[in-house]
């Protein structure tokens, strides 16, 4: 789950929505692909020997390893939303979508809706982003009546997190709160949580009186709380439930009947920050181990890091202090942890920590220069992660020590000739993200090749390869970062490339359009 872009945003923003019933296709994915979907991976869940992932353009997974990959987007059923959370028990799948739209020249978050496969993807059913009606609802809770915000739109109304319990799925949505659905998604229900406090614990019988509301307002009279911003949900049973959200955690052991809220505020020893955007539990014998990526949100005695509880979340540790980790997952008593510099890994505990170096796959030469890593997850002996640059899986056992060698998959357009080229992104701004110059060697030659950048004028800015060696009939992608040979940034503008072969092939050109 990805939720670094979404601190705690104005919800004033208001966009028509109407619900639709659920739609039934049949699809068996695309045809087989020898590269992936997307190049960015929000999510990474391992059922068996199936890897499945959750990219920017929609849903992909493989069976063999990153051989071959098959994709469900833009295809009739699933179009090409990203995917923000994908959740599997048993046969049953559940991915949510999510995409940004223009509006008075703002980029506007929103959920796109849910999908629910029974048979392990051959059939979907394609469900609306749950919304509600009217302006503010009053939610039976025991002998309660919860005044509750109506939340009538797509806009920050996006599944983070699934969680699937017998008979029941749980949603994360941000501003459309803890929600849950007894009917495999027909109807939604919003979930009643604590406040930001007090009081601390919440149970039918208790006489209440708090708003549920991710905001509040004069005009409508409620009392919003961070606590109803929702971001990870987790079940470490049918009867257990965790939440994350903007203020804290949620745990209920009664299906999510009765709630204890669970914040940094608290006294005694509690978690480092109340901005939970992951829950993920470590299971070794009968010892269970709930890990939660706890980031600092409005107090300034928070700190972003990672939490852990050994005793059902009465008292809690934290580690990996000063990262912004957005997923956990775990290889027998080996804790993984992706984050904003990279890959962590900790074989005690959280005691000591050590980050896998540069993501470099020495046969495609593929590399991540991002260090962003948004997804993790464990398939035997292999690390799989996920993030802006792309897939990539390192060994982790004995005779191959974790981050050594990597194996990275990109998706790229292919080349048709060996005479074209192409850079990305265009334009490119270098104190963002390099771009990528991507070539295809010719199949014939002494396998070696030039890559020299010129400006406007044709004055030599940089070389980028001196007679390298690459393997014939393969294609590549060099870097540029936006340096000159004396290490200078370039100015605005139009840059040339041109790429030598050694064979005596005629050079190939390409244009590169700067703009920091």
């Amino acid at each position: 789950m990805r939720a670094a872009l979404i601190l705690f945003a104005s919800l004033a923003v208001a966009v028509s929505c109407s619900a639709q019933g659920p739609r039934l296709y049949k699809l068996s994915g695309s045809p087989a692909n020898a590269l992936p979907l997307s190049n960015v991976v929000n999510d990474i869940v391992v059922r068996g020997d199936t890897l499945w992932m959750g990219t920017e353009r929609g849903l992909q997974y493989t069976s063999d390893g990153g051989s071959s990959w098959l994709y469900f987007s833009n295809n009739g059923v699933f179009d090409e939303k990203g995917i923000s959370a994908i959740a599997i028990r048993g046969d049953i799948i559940w991915v949510a979508t999510a995409y940004t739209f223009k509006q008075d020249d703002q980029s506007l978050p929103a959920g796109g809706g849910l999908y629910r496969s029974t048979d392990r993807g051959l059939t979907w059913k394609n469900f609306a982003q749950p919304i509600d009606t009217g302006t503010v609802n009053i939610i039976p809770y025991g002998i309660n009546n919860i005044r509750s915000l109506a939340i009538t739109t797509a806009v920050n109304n996006i599944t983070y997190d699934i969680a699937l319990t017998a008979g029941a799925v749980w949603t994360a949505n941000y501003a459309g709160m803890l929600r849950k659905s007894l009917d495999s998604g027909k109807t939604w229900q919003r979930v009643v949580l604590p406040p930001d406090g007090p009081p601390k614990s919440i149970k039918p019988t208790d006489s209440l009186h708090f708003d549920l509301a991710p905001i509040g307002g004069e005009k409508l009279g409620l009392q919003g709380n961070l606590n109803h911003r929702v971001f990870s949900v987790y079940a470490s049973n049918d009867s257990t439930i965790w939440v994350g959200t903007a203020a804290g955690i949620n745990k209920s052991t009664d299906g999510g009947i009765s709630w204890q809220h669970i914040s940094a505020q608290d006294t005694g020893q509690t978690i480092s920050g109340n901005f939970v955007v992951a829950i993920n539990e470590m299971r070794r014998g009968t010892q269970r181990t709930l890990w939660a990526a706890t980031i600092n949100a409005e107090s300034q005695s928070e700190v972003r890091g990672v939490s852990f509880s050994r005793d059902g979340g009465a008292t809690w540790s934290a580690t990996l202090l000063g990262e912004f980790a957005h997923n956990i997952s775990f290889k027998d008593s080996i804790i993984y942890a992706a984050t904003d510099r990279g890959l962590f890994r900790s074989p005690d505990d959280g005691a000591t920590w050590q980050k896998a170096g540069t993501i470099y796959d020495p046969n495609s030469l593929h590399r991540f220069v991002a260090p962003e890593v948004f997804a993790a997850n464990i398939h035997n002996d292999e690390v799989w992660v996920g993030g802006p640059e792309g897939v990539a899986m390192t060994l982790d056992r004995p005779g191959n020590p974790f981050g050594t060698t990597w194996k990275v998959f990109r998706t790229y357009q292919s080349l048709s000739s060996e005479t074209s080229t192409y850079s990305f992104p265009s334009p490119f701004s270098p104190g963002d993200e390099p771009v990528r110059v991507h070539f295809k060697m010719p199949s014939t030659g002494d396998g070696t090749i030039t890559i020299r950048i010129f400006d406007f004028a044709m004055q030599p800015v940089r070389t980028l390869l001196h007679a390298a060696p690459r393997t014939v009939g393969q294609e590549y992608d060099e870097i540029w970062n936006g340096a000159t040979d004396r290490g200078n940034v370039v100015a605005n503008g139009v840059y040339f490339y041109r790429i030598e072969f050694g064979s005596g092939q005629s050079p190939a050109w390409g244009k590169i359009f700067v703009l920091k």
